[in-house]
């Protein structure tokens, strides 16, 4: 896994919790915490970082994934707002992931194991996305796409009816957007 993604979760643990927890969160895991954005680490430690925060934070490690996939969409759109500026919908940016996004990645970060997407767009009232990836990630792909949502100032409902953690061949995320609601 690519330093990136240590660099946007030690970024977000710190924002919401504050530096010493990210200290606490490596020393548990036994973890130096020295993650360059260009260095690829074992998926492992990142496990281990998601399985202790969730202990620490008394959240599920999905919870954890998907809520560190909505901090991490939003700093990238910070960082790289050529992604998320040529659109006004998050169904729009979605359908760009495979064919813009993850080549542009790709050259930021050379070696970068992306997941691959599906989309079936049959259907106006929703977007069903196909994730496959050995990593099984799929809360973070949520996780993205509600920030994603948030960013374009849309509501997200999905449905997970396949999912490779419960033996599906690859998880399918069916999304329906509307506009948020302003209180």
């Amino acid at each position: 896994m690519k330093g990136v993604v240590f660099n946007l979760l030690e970024e977000i643990v710190t924002a919401q919790y504050g530096l010493s927890a990210w200290d606490e969160l490596l020393e548990k895991t036994q973890l130096d915490g020295a993650y360059t954005s260009l260095g690829s680490y074992p998926d492992a430690d990142f496990l281990k970082l998601v399985a202790t925060a969730g202990a620490t934070f008394g959240k599920s490690n999905d919870e954890i994934v998907r809520w560190f996939g909505r901090g991490a969409l939003s700093l990238l759109a910070e960082r790289y707002p050529h992604f998320l500026m040529p659109h006004t919908q998050t169904r729009a940016f979605l359908l760009t992931l495979n064919d813009i996004i993850h080549p542009e990645v790709r050259k930021i970060y050379p070696g970068a194991d992306v997941p691959v997407f599906d989309f079936d767009t049959s259907k106006k009232s929703s977007l069903a996305i196909g994730y496959n990836s050995a990593r099984k990630l799929c809360a973070f792909a949520e996780g993205m796409i509600e920030g994603a949502a948030a960013h374009y100032g849309e509501q997200v409902e999905i449905a997970q009816p396949q999912c490779m953690k419960r033996g599906d061949e690859r998880c399918l995320l069916v999304c329906s957007f509307k506009p948020a609601t302003r209180e």
